[in-house]
C-alpha cells in the first residue's frame, strides 16, 4: 500500500485482467484514470496482461477512443503510447442494459483468447444514480460470476446521499458482490502525505506515546478550496459542503489521526481501527449543532448554474467534534472546509499542551503556545514541528523555531504520484487498505446526517455570508474563541514550503 517497486506486476499470473471503465466518456476517465494508467505503464508497474475496455453510450470506435485518451495524456513518447494504446479498446453500450453489456463480455472473451481464466475489474465512473442499475445489469449479464477468475467493482463518491440511501446501496451491491469484491474510493487516501501519516505515527516510537489527551490540546483539520462551485451547481446545491467534503474526506482524515494501531498492516485490521474511531465520534443534536457548527455561503452562490434562488446550502462549514474514548476524551477536533476561500490547502495541525509550569521569564501578557505539528497534504507536501528555542546572545529570550520535512527536498527528483496511481495498483493487486468498507461509510453518514437534518429544522442557523477570497465568514472564528483558542496558522500562512 505504501510503495510499489518498479518490478511489481500485481496479478501477473498469466491470466488476462480486463479493467472495464463504465462511463469511459466522462471527465474522470480523461482527467484522472487515463493519465494514471499511462504513468503506471511507463513506470513498468502495470501488469503484463491488463487490458482497458471503455464502455459508454457514445458510438466510438477503438481508434476514436484511443485518440481521445491520447489528448488527455499530454507529452508521451510515441513508441510508449503506441504500445500502451494497444491495450485500449472500446465498446459502445448502455451500462444499465444487460443485453448491451453482452458485447463487453464478448470483448473480454476475445482478449482472453484461449485462456479459460480471466479477471474483471469494473470501474463505475458514472453518475451516482447509475450505480445500482449498472450493478443489476452486470449481474443479469452474468459478468459478476467468479468461476473464470476474480471480479471486483469500484465505486466513486458520493456513496449515497444520506445514511438510508447508503444502506440501500450497500444492500443492493451485496446482493451481487461480496464485501471483499467492493472497493469504495476516497482519492484522499491515495495521497502520499495521507499515507505517510500512518508511517509517521506507527513507525516512529517518539510520537505514539504522546498521541493522546494527556499531551494533545486540540486538533485542526482544514480542506480549503479556492475555486467556486461553477458547473457543479446542480449537484452541489443538493449536497452542500457537509455532504460533499465532511462525510468523506474530513472524516477519513479524522479517523487516521484518532485510530489506534492495528495489530498488523492488513486491510481489515486497518479498517477495523478506523471503524472504532468513527464509532466513538460524538453525535450532535439540534442543540449541540448550534454550539458546534458555523456555516457560510459565498456571495454570488445563487448565480451559479443549477443553484436554486434563495438556496441556504452552505458552501463553508466549521465543525467541532469530540471523540469519546479513552485516548481522546475532552480533546476538541475542529474541522473546516469551503469553496471560494483564499487558498487551496489540505492540512492537519496537532497542537500539544503547554508546559504545566513555565520556568522561564515571559513578558507580561505574552502566552507561550504549545508545540504544533503541521501535516501538509497539499500543496507544499510535508511536515513541520514547531517548538521553543532560546535566542542567542539574549537573556533567556525565547522564539519559536521549527524542524521541517519537505517532500521536494527529502525526496528530490522523485515526483509525487497522483493518488489514482496508488489506488489503481491496489485495485489490481486486491489490496483494500486504502478503500472504505461498508460500515465505515454508514458510520460517517451517521455522524453527518443529524447535522445536515438539523439545518432544516426551525431555529436552525442560517449561513453567514462571505466574499470569495476570504477564509470563510468571520463568524468561523467564534467557534474557537469560546474555547479560548483560534485557527492556527497553516502551512502556507507561515511560509512553510516556500
Amino acid at each position: 500500500m505504501i510503495s510499489h517497486g518498479a518490478t511489481v506486476l500485481p496479478g501477473g499470473t498469466g491470466s488476462v485482467t480486463a479493467l472495464v471503465i463504465m462511463g469511459a466518456s466522462g471527465n474522470l476517465t480523461h482527467t484522472k484514470l487515463a493519465p494514471a494508467l499511462f504513468n503506471l505503464y511507463r513506470k513498468g508497474r502495470l501488469p503484463r496482461h491488463v487490458h482497458v475496455i471503455g464502455v459508454a453510450r457514445d458510438q466510438w470506435s477503438d481508434a476514436e477512443f484511443r485518440q481521445r485518451l491520447r489528448g488527455a495524456i499530454g507529452d508521451a513518447n510515441a513508441a510508449e503510447w503506441d504500445d500502451f494504446a494497444s491495450r485500449l479498446s472500446y465498446v459502445p453500450a448502455d451500462v444499465t442494459d444487460a443485453d448491451a453489456l453482452g458485447a463487453v463480455s464478448r470483448r473480454v472473451g476475445e482478449l482472453a483468447a484461449d485462456d479459460d481464466r480471466f479477471n474483471c475489474l469494473f470501474y463505475l465512473a458514472l453518475a451516482p444514480g447509475l450505480y445500482a442499475p449498472a450493478i443489476t445489469a452486470l449481474a443479469s449479464a452474468g459478468m459478476a460470476d467468479e468461476s473464470p477468475g476474480w471480479r471486483r467493482i469500484v465505486i466513486e463518491k458520493p456513496f449515497g446521499s444520506d445514511l438510508s440511501t447508503a444502506q440501500r446501496l450497500n444492500q443492493h451491491i451485496h446482493s451481487v458482490f461480496s464485501e471483499d469484491q467492493v472497493y469504495r474510493i476516497d482519492h484522499y487516501l491515495g495521497k502520499e502525505t495521507v499515507q505517510n501519516l500512518l508511517v509517521f505515527r506507527f513507525a516512529n516510537s517518539i510520537f505514539e506515546p504522546i498521541w493522546n489527551r494527556n499531551y494533545i490540546d486540540q486538533v485542526q483539520i482544514t480542506v480549503a478550496e479556492d475555486i467556486l462551485v461553477g458547473e457543479r451547481g446542480e449537484y452541489y446545491d443538493r449536497a452542500g459542503v457537509l455532504k460533499d467534503m465532511f462525510q468523506n474526506h474530513l472524516l477519513q482524515l479524522l479517523a487516521l489521526i484518532t485510530m489506534d494501531p492495528p495489530f498488523a498492516f492488513q486491510a481489515d485490521a486497518l479498517r477495523n481501527e478506523k471503524v472504532k474511531a468513527l464509532s466513538a465520534v460524538r453525535r450532535l443534536n439540534l442543540r449541540d449543532v448550534r454550539h458546534n457548527l458555523v456555516i457560510g455561503q459565498y456571495d454570488g452562490y445563487h448565480y451559479e448554474p443549477g443553484v436554486s434562488p434563495g438556496s441556504q446550502t452552505p458552501t463553508y462549514a466549521a465543525l467541532r467534534l469530540f471523540v469519546d474514548n479513552w485516548r481522546w476524551h475532552g480533546v476538541p477536533f475542529y474541522l473546516r472546509s469551503g469553496k471560494g476561500l483564499s487558498r487551496k490547502t489540505t492540512e492537519m495541525i496537532i497542537q500539544f499542551r503547554s508546559p504545566p509550569h513555565m520556568l522561564f521569564p515571559v513578558p507580561e501578557g505574552v502566552d507561550i503556545p504549545g508545540n504544533t505539528l503541521s501535516i501538509c497534504v497539499q500543496p507544499n507536501e510535508g511536515m513541520r514541528l514547531e517548538f521553543q528555542s532560546k535566542v542567542p546572545d539574549a537573556e533567556l529570550e525565547m522564539k519559536p523555531v521549527s524542524l521541517e520535512f519537505h517532500y521536494d527536498e527529502g525526496f528530490a527528483g522523485v515526483d509525487l504520484p497522483d493518488a489514482y496511481e496508488h489506488l489503481l495498483l491496489d485495485l489490481l493487486d486486491g489490496d483494500a487498505s486504502l478503500f472504505i468498507r461498508s460500515d465505515e461509510i454508514e458510520l460517517a453518514w451517521s455522524i453527518i446526517d443529524p447535522i445536515v437534518h438539523s439545518l432544516d429544522l426551525p431555529g436552525a442557523p442560517a449561513p453567514y455570508r462571505y466574499i470569495p477570497g476570504m477564509d470563510g465568514p468571520p463568524n468561523g472564528e467564534e467557534l474557537l474563541l469560546g474555547d479560548n483558542r483560534r485557527w492556527l496558522p497553516g502551512c502556507v500562512e507561515v511560509g512553510y514550503g516556500i
